[in-house]
């Protein structure tokens, strides 16, 4: 016997409300997180914003310098004048010895700019009060320890496994899609999850993995979004957004993307993989051919008129 499942629109208010207002706070809390993500490895590279510079200076390190300089030419470059930076760093290049350490003005520099956070009451970041602890700075950046990547990627299993089981449980009550289309939006962000941790471990051994983890983590995203914004719609717009003028409903956006499939010549791929590759390949297809239909032309024409 198949049992069905009520739908959300005809959940009471009082569980409507209670589902809005989770997906809200966890809204928020996966904005907050990107926006802390562009300003700790977004800025490692020294220019905000996210790019695969640097997520490779984050994991696998900037092995053309030491842990210092990276900080003070990325996350760090904002504490400090260029003056202030350049006098750190040529103190750390000429072996950050003790003994230049106060003739040299490294340590007034240290107590007025960075004692402040890095001191011995601050977890989780070095303590500058202490010598040893700030030389152990000047040595090869080599990224992520790998007693800090065990850390995080436990507390990142966890924490964000439990936050979309409760987005996919929410989510499961959608009527707009099939089940199967239902369970392969519900289990992606699982899968992408794994990967995006994996792929911090193995750009630790290879910068060339830096892209799977820009890969893993927008995955995750879109997976997030799409099932945020169908559960909202679904609870409290289901009548303006899934049924049109004359009361009908709209048919179920799993089988229009069928229905996309089928007329590229995609249905006929047996797995959700080759028809994503089937569906890329098409699309690739089809600009192309705007490309030269549109696009060129209004270049070359751009081109043309400047000459």
């Amino acid at each position: 016997m198949t049992y069905k499942l009520p739908h959300l629109k005809d959940f009471d208010s009082p569980v409507k409300v209670l589902f809005t207002g989770y997906l809200t706070a966890v809204a928020f809390g996966y904005f907050f997180a990107l926006v802390q993500i562009l300003f700790t490895h977004g800025m490692a590279d020294g220019e905000f914003g996210l790019s695969v510079d640097d997520i490779v200076y984050s994991y696998y390190g900037n092995r053309s310098g030491t842990v210092l300089e990276t900080k003070l030419n990325g996350s760090m470059k904002d504490n400090a004048t260029e003056r202030e930076r350049f006098v750190i760093m040529q103190w750390d290049r000429d072996g950050a010895e003790h003994s230049e350490y106060i003739s040299l003005g490294v340590k007034k520099i240290i107590d007025n700019k960075c004692v402040m956070c890095h001191n011995e009451s601050a977890s989780g970041i070095p303590d500058f009060t202490d010598f040893e602890a700030l030389k152990e700075l000047t040595k090869q950046d080599e990224g992520a320890t790998f007693a800090s990547l065990t850390r995080v990627s436990h507390i990142h299993l966890f924490g964000i496994s439990f936050i979309f089981m409760f987005v996919g449980l929410i989510f499961t009550f959608a009527e707009t899609s099939t089940n199967k289309y239902k369970c392969i939006a519900i289990g992606m962000p699982y899968i992408f999850l794994v990967v995006d941790i994996l792929s911090w471990w193995l750009t630790k051994l290879h910068p060339i993995f830096a892209w799977l983890v820009m890969f893993a983590g927008g995955g995750m995203a879109i997976a997030f979004a799409f099932m945020w914004t169908v559960s909202i719609l679904e609870m409290w717009g289901f009548n303006k957004a899934f049924v049109n003028a004359k009361g009908e409903r709209y048919p179920l956006w799993s089988e229009m993307v069928e229905g996309r499939l089928k007329s590229i010549g995609c249905d006929s791929a047996t797995t959700v993989v080759k028809k994503l590759a089937c569906l890329v390949k098409s699309s690739s297809i089809f600009l192309w051919g705007k490309w030269l239909e549109i696009g060129l032309p209004f270049v070359k024409e751009l081109l043309k008129k400047k000459t």
